[in-house]
């Protein structure tokens, strides 16, 4: 499929990151799906260590 084509067809968005930015593709009426994802550990390097060696105790 040529990239010309997508824009033949009704464009359905996955947004992952500012509601602003699914907002304003709403109002210009885009679909738009909104996904709630955080880094882990909130981005904190030191903590997502930690929580990956807690997540291998068990194995």
């Amino acid at each position: 499929m040529a990239v010309s084509d997508l824009f033949k067809k009704e464009l359905k968005v996955i947004n992952v990151g500012l509601v602003s930015f699914k907002e304003s593709l709403e109002q210009t009426g885009f679909k738009v799906i909104q996904v709630d994802w955080k880094p882990p550990a909130g981005g904190d390097e030191e903590a997502l260590e930690a929580l990956k060696k807690l997540m291998n105790l068990g194995k």
